[in-house]
């Protein structure tokens, strides 16, 4: 089992910053994959930003030059920062663990962090 602890969540005003930190704890071997999803109300959760082991990056159009996703390996945290944040980003943000590739993967959910950009 894998444990994802997320913070850094919060109030902010559009045009402000916020970084998001996902603590992982337990069995984080054979981890293939790590990222980011939020959910807006009334929305389907999407993928903002991923990061593989080998350290390629995804991101959504909408998180691309304002996001970056990151880790550290040795505190078993991934980041996402989050700039230039707009209204429309308001939502929970949930940290993302895969396990494996494909039909076999097995995924881990953070319990997700409120994000709130007010205009």
């Amino acid at each position: 089992q894998v444990q994802l602890v997320e913070s850094g969540g919060g109030l902010v005003q559009a045009g402000g910053s916020l970084r998001l930190s996902c603590a992982a704890s337990g069995s984080i071997f054979s981890i293939t994959t790590r990222g980011w999803y939020r959910q807006a109300p009334g929305k389907q959760r999407e993928l903002v930003a991923s990061i593989t082991n080998g350290g390629s990056t995804d991101y959504s159009d909408s998180a691309k030059g304002r996001f970056t996703i990151s880790r550290d390996n040795a505190k078993n945290t991934v980041y996402l920062q989050m700039n230039s944040l707009k209204p429309e980003d308001t939502a929970v943000y949930y940290c993302h663990y895969r396990r494996g590739w494909g039909a076999t993967a097995y995924n881990y959910w953070g319990q997700g962090t409120q994000v709130t950009v007010s205009s």
